[in-house]
C-alpha cells in the first residue's frame, strides 16, 4: 500500500515517443490506494458508446492548463476515466495545486488497482475480473475508473496497451 495521496513515481517528462512514457504495469497492479481529499482537474467527453469521441483534443487542452498552472507533477501521472453514461464521459487529472478556469474535484476512498493489457473492445471482460479480484478482497466496487496509460499511437509503438481499473471500494 501506498502512502495517502501517493501514486507511484512515473516520468512523464522521459519519453522515447515525445508523448507518453514507457508504462511500469508492476507498481501499479493489484495495489491499494488511499485517497484524502487527492486534488484532481476534472474534463469532459463526448461518448459514442462508451467511446470517447473528443478524447484528444479535450486531453491536449486540459493538460496544457495544468502545465501553464504548474499543476503538474514531474514524478508521477494519473488521468481516472469514469463513463457517465454511453454518450459522456469525465476524467480526472491528478494535480498538485488548483488550475484556473478547470473544474476542480476532490477524491476521497479507498481504491484498488488492477492491471489490464489489450484493446479496448476487452473493457467488458476487464469489469468482471475486476469485480472478481474486489469480491476475492472481500469487497464491493462503489465506483469504477479506467487509467488509460498511454495514447494509441503510443500503444501501438510500444506494442502494449496497458489499462489500470481503480476500483473505488
Amino acid at each position: 500500500m501506498y502512502k495517502e495521496n501517493e501514486l507511484p513515481k512515473m516520468d512523464i517528462d522521459n519519453s522515447e515517443t515525445g508523448c507518453c512514457p514507457r508504462f511500469n504495469p508492476e507498481p501499479w497492479d493489484e495495489k491499494e490506494f488511499v485517497f484524502n481529499q487527492k486534488l484532481f482537474a476534472k474534463a469532459k467527453t463526448i461518448n459514442f458508446f462508451h467511446m470517447p469521441l473528443n478524447i484528444a483534443p479535450v486531453i491536449v487542452k486540459t493538460w496544457k492548463k495544468i502545465e501553464e498552472a504548474g499543476a503538474d507533477s514531474k514524478e508521477s501521472f494519473l488521468m481516472l476515466s469514469y463513463d457517465l453514461s454511453p454518450w459522456s464521459g469525465e476524467h480526472y487529472f491528478s494535480v498538485e495545486k488548483e488550475v484556473p478556469e478547470l473544474e476542480m474535484v476532490r477524491l476521497s476512498g479507498t481504491f484498488l488497482s488492477k492491471v489490464f493489457e489489450g484493446p479496448f473492445k476487452d473493457a467488458k471482460k476487464w469489469l468482471k475480473e475486476m469485480d472478481k479480484y474486489v469480491e476475492s478482497k472481500g469487497e464491493k466496487v462503489k465506483k469504477l475508473y479506467f487509467f488509460y496509460t498511454t495514447c494509441p499511437k503510443c500503444a501501438k509503438y510500444f506494442g502494449k496497451n496497458y489499462v489500470v481499473a481503480f476500483a473505488q471500494i
